[in-house]
Formats: C-alpha cells, sequence, structure tokens
C-alpha cells in the first residue's frame, strides 16, 4: 500500500515537473514561431482601445494581463508566440517583458489544448474528499494522462493549484466555469455530456445551493428587529444627536 501510494505521488510530481518546465521553455513548430500570424479581430481592437484607456497615461503597460486574456480566447484558448509579440508591439514594451508575464502565470496556454479544458484541483482540501478518484475517472473515461490531449480535440487534462472553491470539494473548472461537489459519477456524466456537444450547468453538483451547508441555511433564518436591540439603539440615538448637533 505504502509503495503504490509512493508511486503515485512520484508519477503526479514527475508530471507536474515536466508541465512547469515548459512553462519557461519554447521550442519552434509550424503553428507556432516568429513568423506565425497573428492580429486581433476588429472586434478585439475595439476591446483593446478599451481595455487600455481604463489605465492613466504613461502606465499602459498594466494592460498586459487583459490583453494576453483576450488574445489567447481569440486563438481558441492557447497563446502563440506571435500573439505576445502583438500584445508587446501595441503596449510598446520590450518582449520579453511579455513573454516574463506569460511564462509566470499558469493561466496562459503556450500550447494547443482541446474545446474542454480540464484543471482537476488537487491540493488539500480537494485531496480529502477525494479529488484522485475524480482524476482517475478522468483519465481512463478519456483515455489520456495530465497534460495530454484527446485524439479527437476535445479534452485537455491539467492538474493545477486550489482554485479557491474548498468548501465545495472536490471541484474541477472546466474552461472558466467551476464544477463542483464532484463524484466519480458526475464527474463522468459532465463529460459524456460534453462529448455530445451538451451544455452542462455549472455550480455544485449536489442539491445545495451555492457553498451553503447541504442541509440549507443555518443562520440569519429569522428577520431581527435591529431598533429592538439595546447596543443597536444606543448607536442609533448617538448618530442621530451627532445630527441634529451638526444642524
Amino acid at each position: 500500500m505504502r509503495q503504490q501510494l509512493f508511486k503515485r505521488l512520484f508519477t503526479s510530481l514527475t508530471k507536474r515537473r515536466e508541465m512547469s518546465c515548459k512553462l519557461f521553455v519554447h521550442r519552434h513548430t509550424p503553428e507556432n514561431n516568429l513568423k506565425t500570424p497573428f492580429d486581433f479581430s476588429a472586434e478585439n481592437q475595439k476591446k483593446v482601445k478599451g481595455i487600455i484607456s481604463m489605465y492613466p497615461e504613461g502606465f499602459k503597460w498594466s494592460a498586459v494581463m487583459p490583453l494576453l486574456d483576450l488574445a489567447q480566447r481569440q486563438n481558441d484558448g492557447w497563446l502563440p508566440l506571435a500573439a505576445m509579440n502583438k500584445v508587446a508591439e501595441i503596449l510598446e514594451m520590450p518582449r520579453m517583458r511579455v513573454y516574463e508575464v506569460a511564462t509566470f502565470y499558469g493561466m496562459y496556454n503556450r500550447e494547443k489544448i482541446g474545446k474542454y479544458h480540464l484543471q482537476v484541483c488537487t491540493t488539500t482540501p480537494c485531496m480529502l474528499r477525494d479529488s484522485e478518484a475524480i482524476l482517475t475517472k478522468i483519465k481512463t473515461f478519456l483515455g489520456i494522462e495530465e497534460n495530454e490531449t484527446t485524439e479527437d480535440g476535445l479534452f485537455t487534462l491539467s492538474i493545477v493549484e486550489c482554485l479557491g472553491a474548498c468548501v465545495n470539494a472536490p471541484m474541477v473548472q472546466i474552461n472558466d466555469d467551476y464544477y463542483e461537489d464532484l463524484t466519480v459519477e458526475s464527474i463522468e456524466q459532465i463529460l459524456t455530456a460534453l462529448k455530445k456537444g451538451d451544455t452542462v450547468p455549472h455550480g455544485p453538483m449536489s442539491k445545495r445551493c451555492s457553498c451553503e451547508p447541504i442541509s440549507g441555511q443555518t443562520t440569519l433564518k429569522t428577520q431581527v428587529d435591529v431598533l429592538s436591540q439595546p447596543l443597536q439603539k444606543d448607536l442609533i440615538d448617538q448618530a442621530q444627536e451627532t445630527k441634529d448637533q451638526s444642524v
């Protein structure tokens, strides 16, 4: 048992190291090199101007992150070198500065990904809620490992750090949406629906609302008459006296 656990941990760490190493390395390919054409669409060029206008004059470099995100969304979810260079040109900043941002943040995908990017959280809260079973189910159902894409180009699988939905663990982010309170059965249902091209409502897969307790609301269930509370009444009276004195 201990050997199996160690093997799983070692394999996971090796895969993560492989992914992290890719963050700082670029190799020219036929579809991603200095000569690959990229430009913002007419609609997105208007958005670019709007984004830059949000920042004070002389600080347009601050728009680098939203512009990279816009470029990635236009380019089917991944960010080629040419798109980074275009952002550098628009913002009049050194290309290396743009590369530094694009390689620092894991949300920028510098290689092609599938239509659905499955980002599985495996940090402590999700791990304690058996995210390993969710990850294993995804792998076996789709026939891929971490950092791989299915042959039909539909799904890419990644392991990510905490996504901030701990109370709804285990959870998976698919593109921009959170799917929470997952079970092995519910993640299979989600993947099956996406394969068919169906839209799957995001949020908790349990019956609870948002991150409320599964048993329902437990606090603030009754209306409180604020004026009847001694402390609140004193504060209101003091505020009224101060107001009267100022007049």
